[in-house]
C-alpha cells in the first residue's frame, strides 16, 4: 500500500503536443496532472489514443518522435526532471526510473546472453561490479519464480518463453533499485495462463522491494490485480481518479464505465443469432490433420509438429472459436487451412471436395472462399499504399473490377466495417490501431469469402476497441452468412463470438465443445485451467486463483477429448 507524506511522483499541468503528416497540431495531453505517493502503485488507464504511455513516458523527461512536450512540470522526489539536460536524463533513466515495455523479444538483443543485458543497467551506471550485477540479477530471477534462476541467465532470448523473457526485463527494470517503474502493458501480448504468473511475480516483486510504479494498461481486470489507485485517460484529459476499489464498484465518470464494460465481451454473446442449419453438409470439414516444421522425416511426419491428428466441421454461417496458449498450434491450424503451410497428413474438404494443401496448387475460386485475418496490422497492410489501393487490388484480382466500379465497391467495404469513406485516401500509418484491423477485415471481406480465419484479431487491441470489433464480426456474420474460425488465447472473447469452440494443448484437440456447455464439467485439466485463468474485476482475484503450471511444464499428457 501507499506510504504516507508527500508525492513522490508529480505531474502538473502537463501539455504534450504532436504533428500529423500535414504537420498539423494535435493535442495528446492536455493539462495533465497527477500524483503518486511512495510505495504506491498507479494505474494510467485508457483506451489506444488516450495518451497513457505518453504520460508514462514524460516520467522520464522522454517525448516519442513527433511529439513536444510543451509545458507543465514533472517532479521526481525533488527533482524537476522537465529541466534536465540530456546528459543528466541519461543518468536518471535506467538509474532512479525504470521502464519495462510490451515485448520484451523488441527489447532484448538477440546476439547476447541475458545476463549480460540484465547486468548492464548496474555496470553502465557504476552501481555495482559487474559480478555483483550478476548476484543480484540471480536473485532477482529467483525473486520473479523464474526456473533455474542460477543458469537461466547464460542462455539467449530465444530460448526461453514469452513469460519468461517479459518476467526477465523487469529483472533488467529492477537490478539498479530504481525510485519509480514504469510497466507499460506488459502481459497484453501474453496469454493468460502466463499472465498470472508474470502478474503474480510482478506484484510480488514490487511489494517486497517496496517500489513506486505506473503500472499502464487498458484491461482494468488486469490493474484490479496490481494497482492501488488509478488515473482513467480518454484524449490526453483526466475522467476520473480513485482508489481502484471505488473504480471496480462505483465508478462515476461514463467512459470509466465503459471500460468495466468492455471487460467482459461475453455478455454479447446473446446478440449472436443462430444461423446455422446443421441439415446441411459443412462448409468444411478437417479430417486427421497432422502438420509442423523442418521438414519431415522417413515416416512422413514433422520433425517438429505443430498439430496432430486434427478433426472439425465449420457449418456455413457458422463461428468456430480455437483456444489455446501460445505455441498451442493455432496460427500453425489457420496456416494450413489457408495453403500456406502444407499438411503431413489429413484431409481438408471445402463443400465437399478436396482442398489442395498447397496454396499455389489451389484454384482463384478456392483463395477466394477462404481469407486470412491476421493479428498485426500495422505488418499486414502495405504502408506505401493508400486504403484505396489495398482494397482494391482483392477486387481486381477475384472479381475483375477497375474504375468507378472499383471506387464504389471500396466504398461499399469501408461502410461494411463501420469506416468512413473519407479514410480512402489515407495511409496505414494515419489510423488507428482499431481501424486498421477493420481495413484488414475489409480486405478480406473484398473477396466475397465464405470462410473467414481470423488469427488473434482482437488480442492488440484495447478492450473498447475490441469489444467493438467482436460486435463488428457479429454484425457481419448475421448480414453476410459468412463463416469464420475466431483463433484466440482468451476465452471470453471466443464465448462472446462462437457456437462450437475447440481446445487446443500442445498440438492436440483436448476439448470440442458446443459454447453453450463451455462451463459444464467434466472438463479437461488444460480446459479446466483456462476456465480459472481469465481475470475478473475484483482485487483479491489474483490471490484466489491456484498455482498454474509454469512456462516449459506439462498440465497433463495431451490427449483427444471424447468429445472430439
Amino acid at each position: 500500500m501507499p506510504g504516507n507524506g508527500a508525492a513522490h511522483v508529480e505531474v502538473d499541468r502537463l501539455c504534450v503536443v504532436g504533428r500529423q503528416a500535414d504537420a498539423a497540431p494535435v493535442e495528446i495531453l492536455n493539462e495533465l496532472s497527477f500524483s503518486v505517493a511512495r510505495g504506491e502503485v498507479l494505474a494510467l488507464i485508457g483506451e489506444s489514443g488516450s495518451g497513457k504511455t505518453t504520460a508514462a513516458l514524460s516520467l522520464m523527461g522522454y517525448a516519442r518522435p513527433g511529439c513536444t512536450i510543451t509545458s507543465g512540470r514533472v517532479r521526481l522526489g525533488e527533482t524537476d526532471v522537465l529541466s534536465l539536460s540530456h546528459g543528466q536524463l541519461a543518468g536518471l533513466r535506467g538509474r532512479r526510473v525504470s521502464y519495462v515495455a510490451q515485448s520484451a523479444a523488441a527489447s532484448f538483443n538477440p546476439a547476447q546472453r541475458i545476463i549480460t543485458q540484465v547486468t548492464e543497467p548496474a555496470v553502465i551506471h557504476g552501481i555495482m561490479s559487474r559480478t555483483e550485477a550478476e548476484a543480484k540479477a540471480r536473485a532477482l530471477f529467483a525473486g520473479l519464480t523464474l526456473p533455474d534462476p542460477g543458469h537461466i541467465g547464460e542462455r539467449f532470448p530465444h530460448q526461453v518463453s514469452g513469460g519468461q523473457l517479459q518476467r526477465l526485463m523487469a529483472a533488467m527494470a529492477l537490478i539498479t533499485e530504481p525510485e519509480l517503474v514504469i510497466l507499460d502493458e506488459p502481459t497484453t501480448a501474453l496469454d493468460v495462463t502466463t499472465q498470472i504468473e508474470v502478474l503474480r511475480a510482478f506484484r510480488n516483486v514490487v511489494r517486497q522491494l517496496k517500489t513506486t510504479a505506473i503500472y499502464v494498461s487498458h484491461d482494468l481486470a488486469v490493474v484490479a490485480q496490481m494497482a492501488d489507485r488509478v488515473v482513467v485517460l480518454r484524449g490526453g484529459v483526466v475522467q476520473e481518479t480513485a482508489p481502484i476499489q471505488r473504480i471496480l464498484t462505483a465508478a462515476e465518470h461514463p467512459y470509466t464505465r465503459s471500460l468495466l464494460a468492455a471487460v467482459s465481451p461475453s455478455a454479447k454473446a446473446g446478440s449472436v443469432p443462430a444461423v446455422v442449419d446443421e441439415s446441411k453438409a459443412p462448409l468444411l470439414k478437417v479430417e486427421g490433420l497432422t502438420a509442423g516444421y523442418g521438414g519431415n522425416n522417413a515416416s512422413g511426419l514433422p520433425r517438429l509438429p505443430a498439430l496432430k491428428d486434427i478433426s472439425f466441421s465449420i457449418s456455413q454461417g457458422s463461428v468456430l472459436g480455437v483456444i489455446g496458449e501460445s505455441g498451442s498450434g493455432k496460427s500453425t491450424l489457420a496456416r494450413v487451412l489457408a495453403g500456406l503451410l502444407p499438411a503431413a497428413r489429413g484431409t481438408m474438404k471445402l463443400n465437399g471436395k478436396e482442398l489442395r494443401p498447397r496454396l499455389e496448387d489451389r484454384s482463384r475460386e478456392e483463395l477466394r472462399s477462404i481469407q486470412i485475418v491476421f493479428q498485426m496490422a500495422d505488418v499486414a497492410l502495405n504502408p506505401a499504399r493508400t486504403i484505396e489501393a489495398i482494397l482494391a487490388r482483392p477486387l481486381k484480382f477475384y472479381h475483375g473490377l477497375r474504375g468507378r466500379a472499383a471506387t464504389r465497391r471500396v466504398q461499399q467495404l469501408l461502410d461494411m466495417v463501420r469506416l468512413s469513406p473519407q479514410l480512402a485516401i489515407r495511409y496505414p500509418d494515419e489510423l488507428s490501431g482499431g481501424q486498421k484491423q477493420r481495413v484488414n477485415l475489409a480486405r478480406a471481406l473484398a473477396a466475397d469469402p465464405s470462410l473467414i480465419l481470423c488469427d488473434e484479431v482482437t488480442s492488440a487491441l484495447d478492450t473498447v476497441v475490441a469489444a467493438a470489433v467482436l460486435e463488428l464480426l457479429a454484425d457481419l456474420r448475421r448480414e453476410l452468412g459468412v463463416a469464420m474460425m475466431f483463433i484466440s488465447h482468451d476465452l471470453s472473447t471466443v464465448r462472446a463470438i462462437c457456437d462450437q469452440v475447440i481446445v487446443l494443448y500442445k498440438g492436440v484437440c483436448v476439448e470440442a465443445r458446443p459454447r453453450a456447455a463451455l462451463d459444464t464439467p467434466p472438463w479437461h485439466p488444460y480446459m479446466k485451467v483456462l476456465l480459472e485463468s481469465v481475470p475478473e474485476l475484483r482485487t483479491d482475484w489474483l490471490d484466489g486463483v491456484g498455482a498454474l503450471p509454469s512456462d516449459g511444464r506439462t498440465v497433463v499428457e495431451a490427449t483427444p477429448s471424447a468429445a472430439q
